[in-house]
């Protein structure tokens, strides 16, 4: 069985160090296998069983730089990406980064990596500077994704100071890095962020901009009816309903997720069509995942569907 993986994290050492920028606790972990792209990763997928790696930057550090400098950082990843997929065409494709404090320039990056490098699309983390992807400033950004017909990746990132005070204050920093991020904050905060994008008219008035969230659908495909009866008929002047925008607009990966009941949640309110395979590496073990992918309880047709044929069809791979 062909696997795709699609949310597979790269974050090149020598390009973050002479920006001086600061990766965090739990990046600095993990900074050697970000930094590896070349035949380490692929032994590790080799081991695992898959295929072909989709490259992402994790790059929410570097989306809030000053325009001029995120510009300058964020062509310079997507540049060493461009070089790891050149040099291994039949196990790497990737995502851009974009520089999100100067829009305009993120348009031009969108298009340079998708036109001229032949990228699949974008990451984005989190907000940027406070502003979620429902602010009109970002529009441009949206708008270039859908005429180009490529996905945006929205990643979680680390919480606003304001919110990591409220709610976070108090514990230990280990404890607060986690429960703040993969622990659980980040995950509903992404959830949120894709509500907000629904209830101020983005995918009104971009209705074929697709969406991907990782992680089973960010916590989503288990709140679905709940948002649809309450939401939704506060939502007013829309042509589709929550959960229609959703289920048109939205897709979901597997990534960090390997029990078969969060998958069994996002099969029966997505659809499988809307079910993609991620590892998260390396933040998620790649032999796991691609266990748990091989022994889950869905049909053949459906794994492989979720292994690579919704990639495939989704990003033209």
């Amino acid at each position: 069985m062909k696997v795709i993986a699609l949310e597979e994290h790269v974050l090149p050492r020598d390009i973050i160090e002479a920006a001086g920028i600061d990766i965090g606790l739990r990046a600095n972990k993990r900074a050697a296998q970000l930094d590896e792209m070349g035949e380490g990763r692929i032994q590790i997928m080799d081991d695992a069983g898959i295929d072909i790696q989709v490259l992402s930057a994790l790059s929410n550090n570097v989306q809030d730089l000053d325009p001029a400098l995120a510009v300058s950082v964020n062509r310079q990843i997507n540049d060493r990406m461009a070089e790891t997929v050149a040099k291994y065409p039949d196990r790497f494709r990737a995502f851009a980064a974009l520089p999100m404090t100067d829009p305009a320039g993120a348009v031009d990056e969108l298009e340079r990596c998708v036109g001229e490098l032949g990228f699949l699309g974008a990451m984005i983390h989190g907000q940027t500077r406070g502003l979620f992807l429902d602010d009109p400033s970002v529009r441009p950004i949206l708008a270039a994704a859908e005429r180009l017909d490529v996905p945006i990746y929205l990643h979680p990132a680390p919480p606003p100071v304001a919110v990591k005070e409220t709610y976070y204050s108090g514990l230990s920093e280990e404890v607060e890095a986690c429960l703040s991020t993969s622990g659980w904050g980040w995950h509903s905060e992404t959830a949120m962020h894709v509500l907000r994008m629904v209830a101020n008219g983005v995918f009104e008035e971009l209705p074929r901009l697709k969406l991907i969230v990782g992680h089973m659908g960010e916590g989503l495909p288990f709140h679905l009816d709940r948002i649809e009866s309450m939401l939704s008929p506060v939502i007013v002047g829309h042509s589709r309903t929550v959960a229609e925008t959703l289920r048109q607009n939205l897709y979901l990966t597997t990534s960090g997720y390997n029990t078969a009941t969060p998958l069994l949640c996002a099969l029966a309110a997505f659809g499988v069509d809307h079910v993609m395979f991620s590892v998260d590496h390396p933040f998620a073990n790649s032999e796991q995942a691609t266990a748990f992918l091989e022994t889950a309880p869905v049909s053949e047709s459906d794994r492989e569907q979720i292994a690579h044929g919704n990639v495939e069809s989704l990003l033209g791979i």
